[in-house]
């Protein structure tokens, strides 16, 4: 016998699966059971009523939107969860060093790191010549194609920072296009912070041509690249292929995937789970 409580629970489970299924277009079952701590069986039902309600499309092992992917908004996406980036960002902080040139993508987990070097460079210890928490950086040169970043750091007297120009992209807060190609091609970073949508078999992914494009053109500039992600984005497809998993040094993630760790294994990839 079911009550109130386990009704409620039912629609938020199933609310997580249509929202997961929208933003990236296919899930599979095994990877929802994961996601949402409950056994397979539960799963394949939850799919199997939504489908039945026309709000998905049923396959093999997992489920496709009915309508496709889209690219939410950036104050959309700067919502959804925020401790799992604030620890990415955190992790990501210990990758610089002082002195550091760094590349800062643009996205919500990407804009989180700013908020952190922000915080590192202009907190109480860092007034007294100190890194705000550990060995964080006291000076960076910040290279970035993202409007918010630059917002953040515009008045951090320890941080030189560049912004590429270019074609604005109002979804992603960025500059992308020709412009924006041939200016980074005029720079070199230490390590270089990339943001995706997507980790699938077919490599890392994002919503848009013109962002792939830069991102690659980043990564030929940069001696280190470090994909930020949280675990939304295991198993994730989206439009445009950026690059194979071997193209990078390490994955910054906000929660342990079993599937990912074997893949990173394989392909010589660092992963750091924060």
């Amino acid at each position: 016998m079911t009550g109130p409580g386990s009704r409620v629970f039912t629609e938020e489970r199933r609310t997580h699966i249509l929202e997961l299924v929208a933003s990236r277009g296919r899930v599979r079952v095994a990877e929802l059971a994961d996601l949402l701590g409950v056994a397979e069986p539960t799963v394949r039902k939850d799919i199997a009523d939504l489908d039945r309600q026309h709000k998905l499309r049923r396959t093999h092992g997992g489920a496709l939107a009915i309508r496709p992917t889209y690219d939410p908004e950036l104050a959309t996406r700067a919502r959804h969860n925020v401790e799992g980036k604030r620890a990415i960002a955190t992790a990501c902080l210990g990758l610089i060093s002082d002195g550091d040139a760094v590349y800062l993508d643009s996205g919500t987990t990407i804009l989180a790191l700013t908020e952190e070097l922000r915080l590192a460079l202009t907190g109480p210890a860092s007034e007294r010549g100190e890194p705000a928490e550990g060995r964080h950086p006291r000076q960076v040169n910040v290279l970035t194609n993202a409007v918010g970043v630059a917002q953040v750091l515009a008045d951090v007297p320890t941080i030189r920072h560049t912004v590429l120009g270019g074609h604005y992209r109002t979804l992603g807060g960025c500059f992308v296009g020709p412009l924006a190609l041939e200016a980074v091609r005029q720079f070199t970073v230490n390590t270089a912070f990339i943001g995706v949508t997507g980790l699938s078999t077919v490599g890392f992914t994002v919503s848009d041509v013109a962002e792939a494009e830069l991102k690659n053109a980043v990564m030929d500039q940069a001696r280190r690249v470090v994909v930020v992600m949280d675990h939304t984005k295991v198993g994730a497809h989206d439009f445009r292929k950026v690059c194979d998993l071997d193209r990078v040094d390490a994955i910054v993630t906000d929660r342990h995937h079993d599937d990912l760790a074997r893949q990173c294994t394989g392909a010589g990839v660092e992963l750091v789970v924060a």
